[in-house]
């Protein structure tokens, strides 16, 4: 079976074609036309810029993908997009674009919840991991933990109340002047710097559940770089100067708390499950980061678990992803249910507080 895979939730506009042999998914072609040099002097993602440059995007990208896996449009046997969560104008590009080319060959479209793709990338060109399993998303618009029994069959238990851990890297490196996109550049920085140099907060909240909130890391941060402020009786205490070392240590203070805090959050996601889990599955951008693949990685091996992360490739947001988890998805005949739309918000990724965003 050949799936091809659409994703427009955010600013990069990608497309991929992917054979499912026997549950086995093969990537033949992963397309990704990045915006990041058209958001970058803003400092984060322009919404109307990056539905825009969508539509200048999908059809060279659709066309790439095909001509990259060596298929023509009549060889496919099903459609995936990501309809959410996500920016609704980018969203929109690839949703219309999914429903023209599923009227237009009579096959099935099927739409697949972004943040449940990014687990599926774990999936790709390699074997099936056994389960259950636990599965943590820590991307720019979420940090979600999920209980597993199959691909297919997500059971949030975690999520975090406020930003997300990507979200956070974006901010901290505001704070330390390092421009955007923040993770590659903290995690750049905290190389040379010392990990122990600056207390800084876990963002695990320590209560019933397994929740997160990372604005009070961010505002430790904050504290730390440019001092606490002051009051007419009580002055602010010196600060010390921003330099280059003063850099390194604060991105790598930080980036230790924020690895710190998922750690914290899987130790608890693992001692309210049932069944043990067999496998841990990490998706998300800031699965890229090597502290925390590190960190993961020796967390499972404690735990007597698999460590899956994605290749670097899938770490951020691609349409392999997309294709995989749509190719595992039952899908109806014929064109199915065009009907479908965008949406902004996860119906499967949302706690108590309420869905979580696709950050800008």
């Amino acid at each position: 079976m050949l799936v091809l895979g659409i994703e427009t939730s955010c600013d990069e506009t990608a497309a991929s074609v992917v054979e499912c042999t026997a549950g086995a998914l093969n990537v033949r072609s992963n397309v990704v036309a990045s915006q990041e040099a058209l958001h970058a002097p803003y400092g984060g993602v322009v919404p109307e810029l990056a539905s825009r440059a969508h539509l200048a995007c999908i059809v060279p990208t659709l066309e790439r993908a095909l001509r990259d896996a060596g298929v023509r449009w009549s060889d496919l046997d099903r459609i995936g997009v990501a309809h959410c969560p996500g920016l609704i104008g980018s969203l929109l590009v690839g949703v219309s674009a999914a429903k023209g080319v599923a009227w237009s060959l009579g096959k099935p479209v099927v739409p697949v919840d972004h943040v449940v793709a990014h687990l599926a990338a774990c999936l790709l060109d390699r074997p099936m991991p056994a389960w259950p399993a636990l599965g943590v998303v820590v991307s720019g618009g979420h940090t979600s933990v999920f209980r597993m029994d199959g691909p297919t069959e997500p059971a949030l238990i975690g999520w975090t109340i406020d930003d997300a851990i990507g979200e956070a890297f974006d901010k901290a490196a505001a704070m330390l002047g390092l421009g955007y996109p923040g993770g590659p550049r903290i995690e750049r920085e905290a190389i040379g710097g010392d990990p122990q140099a600056v207390r800084l907060p876990s963002a695990f909240l320590r209560r019933d559940g397994v929740q997160f909130s990372f604005s009070g890391l961010k505002t430790a941060l904050l504290y730390a770089a440019r001092g606490v402020p002051g009051t007419a009786r009580r002055p602010a205490p010196p600060v010390p100067a921003l330099t280059p070392e003063r850099v390194r240590d604060l991105a790598a203070s930080f980036q230790h708390a924020a690895v710190a805090s998922i750690i914290e959050g899987l130790d608890a996601a693992l001692a309210q499950t049932g069944d043990r889990p067999r496998t841990l599955l990490v998706g998300g951008g800031v699965s890229a980061n090597q502290a925390l693949r590190a960190a993961l990685d020796g967390w499972a091996t404690t735990h007597g678990l698999e460590c899956r992360v994605p290749m670097i490739a899938h770490c951020i947001d691609n349409a392999a992803m997309i294709a995989g988890l749509a190719a595992l998805i039952p899908a109806p005949r014929g064109t199915g249910d065009l009907g479908f739309v965008a949406e902004p918000m996860s119906r499967i990724a949302r706690g108590a507080r309420g869905p979580q965003r696709k950050a800008s």
